[in-house]
């Protein structure tokens, strides 16, 4: 009897062991944080967007993810635990003096902003990024800039996947230290194309080229 419950404490043992080393992988996933944003610009919209872009870098790359939907402000304590932030929306955004020192903090120490304009958002975007950068400028990435080319070949820059005012899509960037901290896409919209494709009628062609280029951001990002 006594080896009995030798035995059963052993197991008991190995099976808590599992399920720790289970939740710590499910803690350490990759997941990407919608940034809420105050200045009444739809910062929620489309919330299927990060979930399929996660989905699909599960599935062909070797980054352990967790494709969930997130969201987070700036002021949350735990924003600074996210590695990844993602923005959009179509109107105003407004960032606070005290959010603007926490999101320089937040990128000159290891994070990552990536902003896409879903149509409208362009001059709020610049302007309040300039409370957090007001030292530099964004400028435009070359076709040659890695991210462009590290796990997919994008060798024209940003795909250009909804209209717009049907000018060429374009991706910017603001670099501290000689790493690239905030990209930016205008006029481009990828992250729409992350959605299902009957949402926005895209072709699945534009689907995919969208979580493609998406998967080149998260790469870059997390290798860089």
């Amino acid at each position: 009897m006594k080896h009995f419950f030798i035995i059963a404490l052993i197991i008991n043992i190995i099976l808590q062991a599992d399920l720790f080393s289970q939740a710590t992988a499910v803690n350490s996933a990759f997941k990407i944080a919608r940034l809420k944003y105050n200045g009444g610009g739809d910062w929620y919209n489309d919330p299927q967007e990060e979930v399929n872009l996660l989905k699909f870098i599960g599935q062909n790359t070797s980054i352990n993810v967790s494709p969930g939907y997130e969201f987070v402000s700036i002021e949350d304590d735990k924003f600074f635990t996210y590695p990844f932030i993602f923005m959009t929306g179509h109107g105003n955004i407004v960032i606070s003096d005290n959010e603007a020192h926490r999101l320089r903090t937040y990128l000159e120490n290891g994070g990552f902003l990536y902003a896409d304009d879903d149509y409208g958002m362009d001059k709020s975007f610049r302007r309040e990024i300039k409370k957090v950068f007001p030292d530099r400028e964004l400028v435009e990435l070359p076709y040659s800039f890695g991210l462009y080319h590290c796990q997919y070949d994008f060798s024209n820059g940003p795909p250009k996947v909804h209209a717009h005012d049907e000018k060429p899509a374009e991706g910017f960037g603001l670099f501290h230290n000689n790493r690239l901290v905030v990209y930016y896409t205008f006029e481009s919209n990828p992250s729409d194309g992350w959605n299902d494709p009957e949402v926005h009628n895209d072709s699945q062609e534009k689907h995919i080229e969208s979580l493609r280029f998406g998967t080149n951001i998260v790469v870059w990002a997390l290798t860089h």
